[in-house]
């Protein structure tokens, strides 16, 4: 697959992944859906969350990613999916609580995304566990753990 990721350095965070690791994660969640895609990805901190999670979501704190679909207007075929905004801080404190990689964390949250851009969602039960379970698959690709289990299971 072609991907074009733009990726928007907005935190003040130091440790986080490269461009590289981006890619790779998107490209992995998008690859069986589409052969092509342009991406941006923004990497925020929590002011910057929690405004677009309060303007958008109306919910007033910081998440960890938000997903913005593209809409295409009817009649043209363009390769943009859309924008992710991935909250650095929430990212780090979520995977330190939980007790995973930072690495693990953020791969997890880049395919939820996607998926998310793709047209998935997790609202009916049933649509939950579907994407869930790709995530899971696509996690185990890149070596990492089901995202979903605590520690008690």
């Amino acid at each position: 697959m072609r991907l074009e990721l733009d990726l928007q350095q907005a935190s003040t965070a130091f440790d986080l992944p490269t461009e590289a690791q981006f890619a790779q994660w998107a490209e992995l969640a998008l690859s069986p859906y589409r052969n092509e895609a342009e991406l941006t990805i923004r990497l925020v901190d929590s002011s910057e969350s929690q405004q677009l999670n309060s303007q958008f979501r109306g919910k007033d704190k910081p998440t960890n990613v938000l997903s913005f679909p593209f809409q295409c207007p009817p009649g043209l075929s363009l390769p943009l999916l859309g924008d992710l905004v991935i909250c650095s801080q929430v990212v780090a404190e979520e995977a330190s609580q939980q007790g995973k990689t930072a690495e693990s964390h953020w791969a997890h949250m880049v395919i939820h995304g996607c998926l998310h851009l793709l047209g998935f969602d997790h609202i009916k039960e049933d649509e939950a566990e579907q994407m869930e379970q790709l995530e899971i698959a696509l996690l185990a690709k890149l070596g990492f753990p089901n995202p979903y289990l605590t520690d008690a299971e």
